[in-house]
């Protein structure tokens, strides 16, 4: 058994995916099990979860500290990206605003951003196995395109596809996106350490 170390059900379900040739039995986290993110890197965050999953679950648990950085903000959201604003609509708001804004002082100020993915595995005693980071390059628009993903995903424009995460189908976010990019690492690992 694998606990995806997330509340969020949308990365519980992309990791779901993703795992589906492990022949492993997936759950998430236990509901009410939070994990206070007080990492400043997003790997320091994923190793806090998955550690403290693994502790409390009494098996091994994956986790992802992901997020969003935008060179024109100084690399925020970064590490903040989930808690940037309440809802997904609300988190676009606020980096479109906050982007305009920039640029309105700055013209030259660059819209290319990148999603990062850590990922930790950690064993049942919390410690940590392996470790991963996936980087994915684009540019963020001035206005959301796309109906599929979440958080950021209607925005962020991945270059060499031409299409934001939310237009994407999810083979293609898969591969090209910054937990499937962590996932090709992870996996000949995971199977090795798992097998």
């Amino acid at each position: 058994m694998l606990v995806i170390a997330s509340g969020n059900p949308g990365k519980v379900r992309e990791f779901s995916h993703l795992l589906t040739g492990l022949g492993l039995e997936i759950r998430p986290q236990p509901e009410g099990l939070e994990v206070e993110e007080t990492g400043s890197t997003f790997a320091e965050n994923a190793r806090l979860k998955a550690t403290a999953v693994a502790r409390a679950t009494g098996a091994w648990a994956l986790a992802d500290d992901s997020g969003l950085a935008v060179e024109a903000l100084g690399g925020a959201p970064g590490v903040h990206s989930a808690r940037y604003a309440d809802t997904d609509a609300t988190r676009i708001a606020r980096l479109l605003k906050e982007l305009a804004t920039a640029q309105a002082a700055d013209p030259a100020a660059s819209r290319a951003a990148r999603f990062t993915a850590a990922l930790a595995v950690a064993d049942p005693s919390g410690t940590i196995r392996l470790e991963v980071e996936g980087i994915c390059p684009g540019t963020i628009l001035k206005a959301p395109r796309g109906s599929g993903g979440f958080g950021y995903d209607p925005v962020f424009l991945v270059d060499e596809a031409g299409q934001t995460f939310a237009e994407m189908a999810k083979a293609e976010k898969a591969r090209l996106g910054h937990r499937g990019r962590a996932f090709t690492l992870l996996d000949p690992q995971l199977r090795a350490l798992l097998g």
